[in-house]
């Protein structure tokens, strides 16, 4: 179960380390719209897996006895990777690292966009689950889950104000038909 567990999250790290070289903004598209929110995003990611997963190897605060549990986690983690990347793959061009709008953006509403406006978040926090549910630690399950889930709230904010900017009603109207991170709940 370790072994498996330390090759899914090598697979996460270097995907998350790759969308960053390699996903930002081009000379062309429209920048600073981020408000930063990348670098403190980055922050606040590596603070709560450092400590999260320090937290679980030093103190025992378990909230399951069934190692069920575990292999849910390591399920968890796997398929919150691998969606988010066929998410960035559906997007294409128009996904960005940074909060940008691209040269010639268009609003994609089809496939996982149909149902939430911000799945890559939604993959992003089933990956933090499933690693909170593999320590089995309810500090480190704080830890992991209700910092990230912050900083993406704050980041969904911008994002969805400079996509009103750009799409106006067109975006409104895909706001009131769907929802923020989990389909037909929030």
């Amino acid at each position: 179960m370790e072994t498996a567990t330390n090759i899914i999250m090598l697979i996460w790290a270097l995907s998350e380390i790759f969308l960053l070289l390699k996903m930002r903004s081009g000379k062309n598209d429209e920048k600073g719209k981020d408000k930063k929110s990348l670098s403190y995003l980055w922050i606040v990611i590596g603070f709560s897996i450092f400590f999260g997963i320090f937290i679980s190897k030093a103190n025992s605060f378990p909230f399951y006895s069934n190692p069920v549990f575990q292999i849910i986690g390591l399920a968890f983690l796997m398929l919150g990777v691998i969606f988010r990347l066929v998410v960035v793959y559906n997007l294409g061009k128009y996904f960005t690292v940074d909060v940008t709008i691209v040269k010639d953006h268009k609003l994609i509403t089809d496939g996982f966009y149909k149902y939430i406006r911000h799945p890559s978040y939604t993959f992003s926090l089933l990956t933090f689950v499933g690693l909170a549910l593999i320590l089995n630690n309810w500090i480190s399950a704080i830890i992991l889950i209700f910092p990230v889930f912050l900083m993406f709230f704050y980041r969904m904010n911008i994002e969805e104000k400079v996509l009103k900017d750009q799409f106006g009603k067109e975006y409104e109207d895909y706001m009131k038909r769907t929802k923020r991170l989990i389909p037909f709940i929030y």
